[in-house]
Order: structure tokens, then C-alpha cells, then sequence
């Protein structure tokens, strides 16, 4: 069974106070690339990952980690 990743990216920036549009702008992607990263939709890279870590003032391993699917 693959190991699945789970984010905590949306609690982030909502106790943040951002909109998925000024987190895009902080980290220079766009609206869309948070969306489907906060959906599970796409894994983001590790430079993607550690811009997020950043921007949300959070370690990259509270923002991800990894499902043993049990």
C-alpha cells in the first residue's frame, strides 16, 4: 500500500488569516497551485513545501506528513 501525504496547509493559513490568494502571492505560485496542494490533489516539491513552511511561519513537518494508511 503507498504511503499517502497529508497536509495541514489550509489550517495554516486560515490561523494565518490569508486567503489562498495572498498565500500564492507570498510564495510566488498561484491561487490554484494552493488549492489543489491544500486539496490533495497535487504533491508539492520540496521547494513548493519549504515556500509554504515559510510563509506560514510553520516547520514543513507539521505542515506535511505521511498517511500509513491504517
Amino acid at each position: 500500500m503507498a504511503d499517502q501525504l497529508s497536509n495541514r496547509v489550509r489550517i495554516a493559513r486560515e490561523a494565518k488569516g490569508l486567503t489562498q490568494a495572498q498565500l500564492a502571492d507570498l510564495i510566488g505560485m498561484s491561487r490554484k497551485t494552493v488549492n489543489t496542494v491544500e486539496n490533495g490533489v497535487f504533491v508539492p516539491s520540496t521547494v513548493v513545501a519549504l515556500k509554504l513552511a515559510r510563509a506560514l511561519g510553520e516547520p514543513v513537518e507539521r505542515l506535511f506528513s505521511l498517511g500509513d494508511g491504517g
